[in-house]
């Protein structure tokens, strides 16, 4: 296909169709709104081969979508702040159902009041859902990761989120290098033929049951969830070796003389892995830990990286904010490290709202935190700074 200038939304308009999804069904919303554009523009031009249906909400997409699933669709749809947390009910059905529905959260700060700003709150209200979740940092990377979660949605039965920076990267322009329709096909076969409702034999799907069942069916999930990283990491060496390109679940970025690790997710991590060689301390140098996966959280992975002796103070960038607790990843790594030597020695720098992560910001947070900014669960407000 040759290499093209696409935007966030355009790379993942055309991911959807390399994919072939048959059911796409979507409300507009800033800033995905170009996405869905995208593919219904495809679909009037008789270039999107499945079906691309407008409804009045987001609640109303994703309940049709699990109608499609479970009829054994490939589905697809697209959403960003307010309209994400009007699917939360139907996040839950969906993923309780096992269904494969692969979603695009542009991320957006959530009201009050109105904001255009790339704020990660409306994606992660919904880490317990139920949802893989991926965040990209690059265009290259949403077109590759959501051609991915259409295969790895399918093998774990589980729905799969892809989340990028609303205008930091929906509306960004960068080289990418689409794969060939006959790569794509290599990679994500067919959808598996067998829908779950069977009209031959009707039958009650999701009705009330004990608490000896539904018990089961939490531990069943939570213990597919867990495999979620090794089904991974197994369709990345497929996908590399098809496409030539593969994302590490977690990134590491100069960790093996690393004084301080800086953990973010998104395209703030961009930003930091682009002035790694300028960030040297009195400390020392600074490496980056990109968070890709978060939901399941590779755990293992994440504390294997971080064992190193030389490591001294970990810096959680969170474009979030639990309003009374703090951000979000940092909340998670803080729970995760407690115990081990880490513990008191994350900081937490804090761009809650959408703050811009410059270069400048970023040294000026790392030296609130060399001083001992943010100790203890205390805050480093990049407002602030």
């Amino acid at each position: 296909m040759g290499r093209k200038l696409l935007d966030g939304n355009q790379a993942a308009a055309l991911a959807v169709k390399l994919a072939r999804a048959q059911v796409v069904c979507a409300y507009p919303i800033t800033p995905q709104t170009s996405l869905v554009e995208s593919i219904a523009g495809m679909w009037a031009q008789g270039d999107f081969s499945g079906e691309y249906v407008s409804v009045e909400s987001e609640y109303s997409a994703l309940a049709y979508l699990i109608g499609a699933a479970y009829a054994g669709a490939r589905t697809f749809t697209a959403t960003s702040s307010q309209g994400l947390a009007y699917m939360h009910e139907l996040l839950h059905w969906a993923a309780g159902a096992r269904l494969p529905i692969v979603m695009v959260n542009a991320n957006r700060a959530l009201g009050a009041p109105w904001s255009l700003e790339p704020d990660h709150l409306d994606s992660l209200a919904q880490r317990d859902t139920g949802w893989i979740q991926f965040y990209c940092a690059a265009v290259q990377e949403i077109m590759d990761t959501l051609l991915f979660s259409f295969r790895l949605a399918e093998e774990t039965r589980l729905p799969c989120m892809v989340i990028y920076d609303g205008f930091v990267l929906s509306h960004t322009v960068e080289v990418v290098e689409p794969p060939l329709q006959k790569q794509a096909d290599a990679f994500l076969p067919a959808p598996p033929a067998k829908a779950a409702l069977q009209t031959e034999q009707p039958q009650n799907l999701q009705a009330v049951t004990s608490f000896q069942y539904l018990a089961r069916v939490f531990q069943e999930r939570h213990l597919d969830m867990l495999q979620v990283p090794r089904v991974a990491k197994k369709l990345t060496r497929e996908y590399a070796a098809i496409l030539g390109r593969s994302y590490p679940l977690v990134e590491a970025c100069g960790l093996k003389e690393a004084a301080t690790v800086v953990v973010a997710a998104g395209s703030a991590a961009q930003t930091i892995k682009s002035v790694l060689p300028a960030l040297n301390s009195p400390e020392g140098p600074t490496g980056l830990l990109r968070l890709r996966l978060f939901r399941p959280l590779p755990a293992e992975e994440i504390v294997s990286l971080l064992a190193r002796p030389h490591i001294q103070r970990v810096v959680v960038v969170d474009r979030d904010l639990s309003a009374g607790l703090g951000g979000i990843f940092a909340q998670e790594l803080r729970a995760l490290l407690q115990g081990s030597p880490f513990e008191g020695k994350i900081c937490e720098l804090n761009l809650a709202g959408g703050v811009d992560l410059t270069p400048q910001l970023l040294r000026r947070g790392l030296k609130a935190a060399a001083a001992g900014g943010g100790e203890q669960g205390r805050i480093i407000w990049g407002v602030d700074l």
